[in-house]
């Protein structure tokens, strides 16, 4: 089950840039998870010497990077936030970059619960302003986390994330004509171990963000749906037109950010309010 579970990843350790490229605050920060793991990550604080800001910042975002490669690339995403009045934690799973481990389906989860104590014990970190911002297979794992650490976290956004590891594993086999003639069997020895689909209901009250991209061909638009329709109320969908994987992120930036950002402010209201 192990090896099977190991096929699902594509780690590395290649530098693909890092934010000296822009001029940004960061600190290289270490925390170990509760198995004995250390991960490595980036920890941005938020920019506040840009216009009339408060003293504080707005509130500080974990941000769960997608499958493949390692923070080098995925940070490139959420970059913004520390402008935006942000602090921000980027990081990388077990066996992914300059993390130390083995990638597995449990540990990524554990991974995720180590950088939210890690945030939560910061001291510039207010515990009680925490938003998570997932994407894709970030999105699985930040669903299951925030159910095991109910009410640590103030919002969570997902980005085309699927519902069960077994059925994002059988979509692409079944897509390859070369993989789903030798490897047809593979999706069938997945287990529903951390399956999202199973874990989504439990994270309300906690606001939620679902968004997807319509032409998603890495993680059909279905499958988003999927874990919306399971979610229990405060949440929303946001099913982008002619969108494919993270595709949103690049060519309708200015959209997403201001919607991730509002959704942010309305959850910090609703807090206030309750």
């Amino acid at each position: 089950m192990w090896g099977c579970d190991r096929v699902f990843y594509y780690p590395d350790a290649r530098v693909r840039g890092t934010p000296d490229e822009y001029d940004l605050a960061y600190q290289d920060v270490f925390f170990t998870t509760s198995d004995g793991v250390r991960l490595h990550g980036w920890y941005f604080p938020a920019d506040m010497t840009i216009g009339n800001r408060a003293a504080k910042p707005l509130g500080t975002v974990l941000h769960l990077h997608g499958n493949a490669a390692n923070i080098t690339g995925h940070y490139e995403f959420v970059r913004w936030l520390p402008d935006a009045g942000y602090n921000l934690l980027a990081f990388d799973y077990r066996g992914y970059g300059r993390s130390g481990g083995t990638i597995t389906r449990a540990g990524s989860i554990l991974d995720a619960e180590a950088a939210l104590a890690y945030l939560r014990e910061h001291s510039d970190v207010d515990p009680d302003r925490i938003f998570v911002i997932g994407q894709s297979l970030g999105g699985a794992v930040a669903t299951v986390m925030a159910a095991r650490q109910k009410g640590k976290i103030q919002a969570l956004v997902i980005d085309g994330a699927f519902a069960r590891y077994r059925d994002i594993a059988r979509h692409h086999v079944m897509h390859q004509p070369l993989t789903c003639a030798v490897g047809w069997w593979y999706p069938f020895l997945l287990d529903r171990q951390c399956d999202p689909i199973d874990h989504v209901a439990e994270i309300s009250p906690t606001p939620m963000l679902f968004i997807h991209g319509e032409r998603d061909r890495v993680v059909p638009a279905r499958m988003g749906r999927e874990l919306y329709e399971k979610a229990k109320e405060p949440k929303e969908l946001w099913i982008v037109p002619g969108m494919d994987h993270y595709e949103v992120w690049e060519d309708r930036a200015e959209e997403l950010h201001g919607r991730i950002l509002e959704f942010f402010k309305r959850a910090a209201e609703r807090t206030s309010r309750t």
